[in-house]
């Protein structure tokens, strides 16, 4: 996988770039897939998890109005790139790794070798930089739902929204945006990575299809948990402004 990761980088950047068209179908392509589940999921996790736990919690000592500062803990932090990143690993990384292992199984990747064509700068190029740019789109996507759930749960405690987006823009900074979308972009980086290695090396019929996008998804699932690990320590020790108690 860091091989293919190398390769991957470089022939991104060197010419030729004849991947113009496959990378805007499967931009596309994610984009149809991953939009309604990722509202879905961002709205209802927002409103239970972070939204009525910590809300349960909050107004026992009668700081409902402190839910937002939470939210950003929560969901900017952590939450919206986690889901985003699951949902983009378990509806566009398997698709990406039965496609690929298909080809493979057809033996049509060794056909486009026979012919001269690179199926790294051709196939595995255009959905690394697809994934990477759809989930670091979607994680801004993730983070107006997941808020919107926020703003649904402090409703449900007949509070106003008024100090929930006070709280929320007041320890908000730019810093937690920027880390937040460069720890996605990186997360669908892995994704894609992991879901071409194992589509381009699967073996065995459609049974070992079904292997290898069983194994992509595990393997994207705690490549990500690891990443996330030394990202956020490193952002944290990097930027000791952000570690500050809620205000």
């Amino acid at each position: 996988m860091m091989i293919l990761t190398g390769k991957t980088i470089l022939s991104a950047v060197k010419p030729p770039y004849p991947y113009g068209s496959e990378f805007v179908q499967q931009f596309l392509f994610m984009l149809r897939l991953c939009w309604l589940p990722l509202m879905i999921s961002t709205i209802a996790f927002g409103y239970g998890a972070p939204g009525l736990q910590a809300g349960n919690f909050l107004i026992i000592f009668g700081a409902i109005d402190r839910l937002g500062g939470f939210f950003v803990l929560a969901s900017i932090r952590e939450f919206a790139p986690f889901v985003t990143a699951i949902i983009l690993a378990g509806v566009g990384g398997t698709a990406i790794t039965a496609d690929l292992g298909a080809r493979k199984i057809r033996e049509e990747l060794d056909a486009l070798q026979v012919l001269g064509v690179d199926p790294v700068k051709n196939l595995v190029v255009p959905r690394f930089l697809a994934l990477m740019i759809v989930t670091g789109l979607f994680n801004i996507y993730a983070l107006v739902f997941g808020i919107f759930g926020g703003a649904l749960a402090t409703l449900t405690f007949n509070a106003p929204l008024g100090p929930f987006f006070a709280t929320l823009l007041n320890n908000a900074t730019t810093t937690d945006l920027w880390g937040s979308v460069v720890k996605t972009t990186i997360f669908g980086a892995i994704i894609a990575i992991v879901s071409c290695y194992k589509g381009m090396t699967a073996s065995g019929g459609a049974e070992g299809v079904g292997r290898a996008v069983n194994q992509a998804v595990v393997i994207e699932f705690l490549g990500i948990f690891a990443f996330n690990y030394v990202f956020t320590q490193t952002l944290l020790a990097t930027h000791p402004e952000i570690t500050s108690a809620i205000k």
